[in-house]
């Protein structure tokens, strides 16, 4: 049986999502292994909601906003790249692999290079294994 990595991508509502969404009436394929959650801003994603995902065994996490200078909320997606780096760095620090963790900028028209980043990155966790701190199902032995 091979490892199917399980992604959360964070996406901005005004264009990561939109470009999710094109990707999906164009009918762009990209791998199920992702779960999306709408934000309205890149900006918005506090660094403990991707600590917290790696902690629950999520085995990779995007955070995908607006390109730069195109964000609804003028800097948001500014604020992300410096919440993501200080994240990937923290990660370097406790020995965690800083690649499980990917930061992308997509547009509404973007349908196509989304799905290539999803599909790029599942092969990229993929390639990694599974997220160290999942925890096994341990069977419990009754005593009689």
């Amino acid at each position: 049986m091979s490892f199917e990595p399980k992604i959360l991508a964070f996406c901005c509502n005004w264009c990561s999502y939109a470009g999710a969404d094109l990707a999906g009436v164009s009918r762009y394929q990209y791998p199920p292994n992702v779960r999306i959650i709408r934000v309205m801003c890149s900006g918005r994603i506090d660094p403990e909601f991707i600590l917290h995902s790696f902690e629950k065994g999520i085995d990779g996490v995007m955070v995908i906003g607006c390109h730069i200078g195109d964000c609804h909320y003028v800097s948001g997606n500014l604020e992300a790249e410096k919440k993501v780096k200080i994240v990937k760095r923290l990660l370097e620090i406790v020995g965690f692999e800083s690649d499980r963790l990917a930061l992308e900028w997509v547009s509404a028209a973007e349908g196509l290079r989304f799905s290539r980043l999803i599909a790029d990155f599942v092969e990229k966790i993929r390639q990694l294994g599974p997220n160290p701190l999942k925890k096994t199902e341990e069977k419990i032995e009754l005593k009689r």
